[in-house]
């Protein structure tokens, strides 16, 4: 269990004592119950926003947009509940790192552009799409932290074109 703790804090034996992001990380950390409570809360939050989203869906006119707007305020604190584990800078590092850059960029940008077609641009159609498009990114970016989770993925859709 310490193990798991150092990993997802970031103090997996990368120390560089030299770097002032890292030391500023460790200087404001939490509690390891506290960082589990935040977790909960805010991931939490982040699946009540995207129910209820759904749920606000089939109102006329105006279901869309909320589900739009809800389902990207979802995402976003289950984004940001996962910074509660590794820390905010470490979280950071990871999503930019060679593997998830890629997932990163599209999920953010969708994030983006959900709220700009619903607010904006009000167009149903963008907004729906981008909803779309934010699901399936923020599944292959989840899948990146899952060791040859994406290559089963692949494997499997591949297989099923066939």
């Amino acid at each position: 269990m310490d193990k798991l703790k150092k990993v997802l804090s970031g103090q997996d034996g990368n120390n560089d004592d030299g770097n002032i992001l890292q030391a500023a990380n460790q200087a404001s950390t939490l509690g390891w119950g506290t960082r589990m409570k935040g977790f909960i809360a805010c991931f939490a939050l982040g699946v009540l926003f995207s129910i209820l989203g759904t749920c606000l869906l089939w109102i006329p006119r105006v279901g869309l947009i909320l589900f739009a707007v809800l389902y990207t305020l979802g995402n976003m604190a289950s984004l940001c509940s996962t910074m509660f584990l590794m820390g905010p800078l470490n979280q950071l590092k990871k999503m930019c790192a060679k593997e998830r850059a890629i997932a990163t960029s599209i999920m953010l940008t969708c994030l983006v552009l959900t709220l700009c077609s619903a607010f904006w641009w009000k167009n149903n159609g963008l907004a729906l799409l981008f909803c779309i498009l934010q699901f399936l990114a923020f599944t292959w970016y989840g899948l990146s932290y899952i060791p040859f989770a994406r290559d089963a993925v692949i494997k499997a859709f591949s297989v099923c074109l066939k």
